[in-house]
Formats: structure tokens, sequence, C-alpha cells
């Protein structure tokens, strides 16, 4: 069962206010995913306290930089449940994950961060590998 509206809306605000789109249904997932050129960042949001000490805030130092993907976007695990499931199909070989990240480029996973790779992490040792993954696959690409 969801965890109420209210207790989650300022997780959701943490990525939105930096720019990150949120996916809520389906059809929302699958118009973002339709477009498979260029570069393209996907986080899949949490409750848990590894969401909160290092995802979210790892991603949002990391969108400073220079190179960043070209859209970016989130679905709530937890919450919401059909855009997460919608999400988890694009990637059929990778294990669920909560918090986790992918980038895609041209269609085509590149790069995946699961929770047990953000478990334990700081916001800014996050951010470092995550620059290091945007300037080598989306070297060129200006947010």
């Amino acid at each position: 069962m969801p965890y109420p509206e209210e207790l989650v809306q300022p997780m959701r605000e943490e990525l939105t206010r930096v720019g990150v789109r949120e996916l809520r249904d389906a059809r929302e997932v699958d118009d973002f995913m339709a477009r498979r050129e260029g570069t393209a960042l996907v986080v899949i949001n949490s409750v848990c306290g590894c969401a909160a000490g290092a995802a979210r805030p790892g991603v949002a130092l990391a969108l400073e930089n220079a190179h960043r993907p070209e859209r970016v976007a989130t679905v709530f695990a937890g919450q919401d449940i059909e855009a997460t499931a919608r999400i988890r199909g694009y990637f059929p070989d990778i294990p669920p994950s909560s918090p986790s990240l992918a980038l895609s480029r041209d269609g085509e996973l590149v790069h995946f961060v699961p929770r047990h790779q953000i478990e334990g992490r700081d916001p800014h040792t996050l951010a470092a590998s995550l620059v290091e993954a945007f300037d080598h696959h989306c070297s060129g690409v200006k947010g």
C-alpha cells in the first residue's frame, strides 16, 4: 500500500525542483521512452534512507555538471506502481532495485546504478560516479 501522498511529496520535490520530470503512469513512461535519440536518465525514487541520504541529493549534484543527460525523469517505487512497473519493463535484464539510476543513450542502457551501489555512499561520491558516466556518455550535450 502506498504511503500517504503528503508524506512523499517533499521526496518528489527534491528531484522536480532541479528539473527532473515526474512520470506518474504508464502512458507518461512510454511517452518519455519513445524518444530514443540522445541521452536520458531515469531515477527510480523511493522512501528509503539511501534514496534520501544519497540518491536524490547525489542526482541533484550531478545534474550541475556541464555534461548531463538531455532528458531526466523519475518514477516513485511503491507510490506510482504502474509507472515503476512500466519503466522496469524497459530494462528487462536488470533486477528490480529502488532506488536506482538508469542512463541510456539512443535508447540503449549504457549505465545502471542499483541500490547496492547507492547504500552507504554519500551524495558527493554518488554524484562523482554519475558525473563520470555523464562525461563519458553525454559529452557534447549541455544541460
